[in-house]
């Protein structure tokens, strides 16, 4: 049974954000992509009225204040702001992954990055110290600029396994039995998380494996507490594990071999999302290719000044290419494609993330549009990646009242495009302008400082 999470302060920051007290505004005589997965109108108009949708106004219909500042934008595509449901935040800095890394000015700068590249929301799905909690506090208070931030707290690891990264002790539990697991969820569920997350995976069988007892007693006790709870998988018999004893969200792909029909059913009948982020494992291998969008202004611009230089060394290179794991990150994506498509067409719940900020290489703004585009790849049509990443990802995480779809009573936010993702999804990068909570921010012309 799936359980509604508490209405708290912190998880309420979408609603609580300071809205825009300017005068109303009109987006007149766009092509709108709602994000509910249905063909866009033409020649819709777009009225904004204190940070919120005030009104859709079909073509030759409707009024709007004598007041409103119209802006005329014939030719262009609106689309809701994108929705990250598998972000980090405060991992990474340069091309460092470190505790060091976790501080209020990093936090600031990369959500910035998230907004700037049409990312109005996003979760901090885990690894998360107690400071994130004040930054989407000053958020609520209207202090802050950048996308808005949802947070799955610490999480639940495994002792000397996953997740491999380097966090300090304050930011991961590894709770070595069922009564730590429960204490450490009782203690998450103190600060009002919108989810819990919890790690089941090897590394490639390098590490030791979870505890099954360990990780479902973390589940049950998250459902005591009302709370819902999404695990990282890799394998196909983990992810029917986790879902059996109560995975609310598989926060993965499915990368080891094709889905059967048994993982299809039970992902249908427990009506559990599935979030495929492609984009992770093509980040293991893709710069070294040298694809062309790397010589885009929309990539570039995303990069932060360490990066970029190591993207151009030949020791870099070098280093992907002899990596005997890059075969199988190589084969992972393609098992983990063939299974979006397959459960895309069986009517299971396809939601939206990218890891985007777990590690340099998964870079905040760019690896959300990047993801999209692999999910076109894998076989969805444009408009059902959209609907992905719009309207099924605030349906996940229960904001879909204010945020996920175009539409009369929810908030401004929105994407400007200067072309047509519904036909070409790369279109997505052609960012003219980005709104949140009903302003105007910054375009993605500026460079990353990451």
């Amino acid at each position: 049974m799936k359980l509604l999470p508490l209405v708290l302060l912190l998880t309420c920051s979408l609603e609580a954000q300071t809205a825009s007290t300017e005068k109303p505004m009109v987006l007149q005589d766009v092509q709108l992509i709602a994000g509910s997965g249905y063909a866009p109108v033409k020649h819709a108009s777009i009225l904004i009225e204190n940070g919120k949708i005030s009104q859709i106004i079909s073509y030759g219909g409707g009024q709007w204040p004598a007041d409103a500042n119209v802006i005329k934008l014939t030719g262009k595509t609106v689309m809701p702001g994108i929705i990250n449901g598998h972000g980090h935040l405060g991992l990474t800095q340069g091309t460092t992954v470190g505790p060091q890394n976790y501080t209020q000015q990093n936090i600031e700068r990369q959500i910035r990055q998230y907004e700037r590249y049409g990312v109005t929301t996003m979760i901090s799905l885990g690894m998360n110290k107690d400071l994130l909690y004040g930054v989407m506090m000053q958020q609520k208070q209207g202090k802050l600029e950048g996308a808005t931030i949802l947070s799955a707290d610490r999480g639940i690891g495994t002792p000397g396994g996953v997740p491999a990264v380097d966090v300090g002790p304050d930011q991961l539990y590894r709770p070595a039995t069922p009564e730590e697991a429960r204490r450490n969820v009782d203690e998450m569920a103190t600060r009002h998380p919108s989810l819990i997350k919890i790690w089941v995976d090897t590394g490639l069988g390098k590490l030791p494996a979870p505890n099954p007892d360990v990780y479902k007693a973390a589940i049950l006790e998250a459902h005591k507490k009302r709370l819902r709870v999404a695990v990282h998988v890799y394998y196909l018999a983990d992810a029917k594990r986790v879902v059996e004893d109560g995975a609310d969200i598989l926060a993965h792909s499915i990368r080891d071999q094709p889905v059967d029909d048994q993982m299809i059913q039970l992902l249908k009948r427990h009506r559990v999302y599935y979030i495929p982020t492609l984009q992770l494992e093509e980040s293991f291998f893709v710069y070294a290719d040298r694809p062309p969008w790397m010589s885009t202004a929309f990539f570039k611009n995303a990069l932060n000044p360490e990066l970029a230089v190591q993207f151009q060394s030949l020791s870099y290179k070098q280093k992907v290419t002899q990596d005997p794991t890059t075969a199988i990150h190589r084969d992972a994506l393609k098992t983990a494609m063939a299974n979006l498509k397959r459960l895309q067409d069986a009517g299971v719940m396809i939601a939206f993330g990218t890891d985007s900020g777990a590690n340099s290489y998964r870079i905040q703004g760019f690896a959300e549009h990047r993801e999209l585009q692999l999910m076109v790849q894998a076989g969805l049509t444009p408009l059902q990646a959209i609907h992905s990443a719009t309207g099924v990802t605030a349906q996940m995480l229960h904001i879909d009242t204010k945020v996920g779809t175009v539409q009369a009573g929810k908030q401004a936010d929105l994407i400007v495009l200067d072309g047509n993702p519904s036909q070409q999804i790369a279109d997505t990068e052609k960012i003219a302008m980005v709104f949140h909570n009903g302003r105007e921010v910054s375009g993605n012309k500026e460079s990353s400082t990451q």
